[in-house]
């Protein structure tokens, strides 16, 4: 009896242990904005702007010297969670289904999870919106925010918690903020990973009036220097937001003081590509899109307080280092099931280790691909430029640099060879719906094909609706997927005008239909516009509300998922926003 009781104490004490070493493991907190330019900060050296909160991590934590990431934003956002270059796992585009991460790889949500930490992610997601893309489903315990590429309503907008939707409280970013304060307060006592993925400066340009105020008539100092015409009013718009993100910032690092969490927490700063928009970037080449300097450097800024010394890294890094350092800076025990294409970067950020690699990061986009090492870019078109000495890209030094010149551009053949080979040159994926484990499914216009009369409100499908659905010869189709048998409660977000109610249509996967009526108007106008600090080129939205369409049944398996008219009684069936597919018991 003695025996077993000493056992039972032993396997406590064990337990105990355990339990404390992931309760003093550091927290993470991992802000990304979203179309932020390297030159966007004070710290950098941009005097049209004050940016002091970010500047303090820069400060008070390392600042990475040369970082890299994507030249747009779903591919910069799967290096992060990764460690591995976008296309190998399957992000080729920011909508249409290419954004969605594929299913294979392993998330840094996902390890840090299975390691104890409470997860959260709050804004931008833009890998993939259905479960199991979502990120829900990806290791994330809590999601607010939208998984598109882009919103079209920065104040009280229609957003969702972990599936269903909700309503925005006030400025998306504040919003956003304020979740992750509660976050930070709830689990206080126990390790989180806090992912933050703003979703600004990216347009449309819209910001609190305290914020614009400061930049509507102020005259600025610094300005882009190429050759392309600067939009100074579109520049003002994106500088007010990035101050607007600074406040946040600050009330995100005063909620760790006030908790005494400090010592305890790593914070890391960035920004996923270039700035959207000609304005001053440190005189460097490329924006937002462009596989040279301008359009992938990115500030990187970890802070740690009483762990890490303020100081420079001067190593080239990238996104897709960002998870071997985060997990070996928390010791976090992590075999990767596939290779990293990121390396850790803990030695230089804690022990102030200067020897530089001789590494590789490479640049793709819209088959283009650019390389940088340390000192030197070789651009998509082969020419070579000394980074260090000429950051336009204005002098091609291939000739003096022969050989470094032909290495990179082997490295180049191979990497293409190798990386795009692994990327399916169709993408068979299919949009899945009804995953067990998830109650809702969104179903959004974003994800569909529009046909015959039927148009899509902008070029830019992210944030879009279909109107102009003026046929029965005109439908909606989603190339689907249901992953498992069962009933599903559907809701359809609409507008209709008065003189069109009383249409019907029908919803239908292989042999199983649902017919509707719109027996309510819903002529809401456009909006936006009045928010908008310089004109959108996307799509206006308007306040599209909820149908209860009924319950169908749904099979497993592959199909077409349709909705199409049935009876047209006025000039317009509706405009067509989402379906949402809620499994019913």
């Amino acid at each position: 009896m003695n025996r077993i009781f000493h056992l039972a104490i032993i396997l406590i004490l064990i337990g105990s242990c355990d339990k404390q070493e992931i309760k003093n493991q550091p927290n993470i907190i991992l802000i990304v904005t979203d179309d932020q330019g390297w030159g966007d900060l004070s710290f950098n050296g941009n005097t049209n702007l004050h940016t002091p909160n970010i500047d303090k991590l820069a400060e008070n934590g390392v600042s990475f010297d040369r970082f890299y990431v994507c030249p747009v934003c779903s591919p910069t956002r799967g290096e992060i969670l990764t460690g591995r270059y976008h296309l190998r796992g399957g992000v080729y585009s920011t909508s249409a289904g290419g954004e969605r991460l594929d299913l294979d790889e392993t998330t840094i949500a996902e390890i840090f999870k299975q390691a104890g930490y409470s997860t959260a992610a709050y804004g931008k997601w833009h890998n993939g919106m259905q479960a199991p893309y979502h990120p829900n489903a990806r290791g994330f315990d809590d999601f607010y925010g939208f998984c598109s590429g882009h919103w079209g309503n920065y104040f009280d907008p229609v957003l969702e918690h972990n599936g269903e939707i909700v309503k925005g409280n006030g400025f998306i970013i504040d919003d956003l903020t304020n979740r992750a304060i509660d976050f930070i307060g709830k689990n206080r006592n126990n390790p989180f990973f806090l992912y933050l993925p703003y979703n600004t400066p990216h347009s449309p340009m819209q910001v609190p009036e305290r914020f614009w105020k400061k930049f509507e008539d102020k005259k600025l100092e610094m300005v882009y220097q190429g050759e392309q015409n600067e939009n100074i009013n579109f520049t003002k718009a994106a500088l007010a937001m990035c101050e607007n993100i600074d406040w946040n910032v600050g009330r995100i690092t005063k909620a760790i003081d006030s908790q005494n969490l400090s010592e305890n927490t790593i914070i890391i700063y960035m920004s996923d590509n270039g700035p959207n928009g000609w304005r001053w970037n440190g005189e460097m080449k490329g924006r937002k899109g462009s596989t040279d300097e301008g359009g992938v450097r990115s500030p990187l800024f970890i802070k740690w307080e009483g762990n890490i010394k303020p100081g420079t890294v001067q190593q080239i890094s990238g996104a897709i280092d960002l998870l071997p350092t985060l997990t070996s800076l928390t010791t976090i025990d992590f075999n990767p099931e596939k290779e990293l294409d990121g390396i850790d970067l803990s030695e230089h950020i804690l022990k102030d280790n200067n020897k530089i690699s001789n590494r590789l990061i490479f640049s793709h986009w819209g088959n283009r691909t650019s390389v940088r090492n340390q000192q030197f870019r070789l651009d998509n078109n082969d020419k070579l430029f000394d980074m260090q000495n000429d950051p336009g890209q204005t002098k091609d030094v291939s000739k003096l640099f022969i050989d470094i010149k032909e290495k990179m551009v082997l490295a180049k053949s191979n990497w293409e060879n190798i990386v795009l080979s692994e990327l399916p040159k169709i993408d068979t994926r299919s949009f899945p719906i009804g995953h067990p484990e998830f109650v809702f499914t969104q179903v959004p216009a974003r994800d569909g094909q529009a046909h015959g009369n039927i148009q899509r409100s902008n070029r830019y499908p992210n944030c879009s609706f279909f109107t102009n659905w003026i046929s029965t010869e005109d439908k909606i189709t989603w190339d689907a997927e249901v992953l498992a048998d069962g009933d599903f409660e559907v809701i359809l977000y609409y507008t209709c005008s008065e003189q069109d109610i009383g249409s019907t249509f029908e919803l239908s996967f292989g042999n199983e239909k649902l017919i509707a009526q719109i027996t309510k108007a819903n002529n809401p106008p456009l909006i936006g516009m009045e928010n908008d600090r310089d004109p959108r080129i996307e799509s206006y939205v308007k306040d599209f509300k909820p149908m209860k369409m009924g319950t169908i049944h749904l099979s497993k398996g592959k199909g077409e998922l349709d909705l199409k008219a049935t009876k047209i009684t006025g000039s317009h069936v509706m405009d067509f926003r989402m379906l949402i597919l809620k499994r019913v018991e």
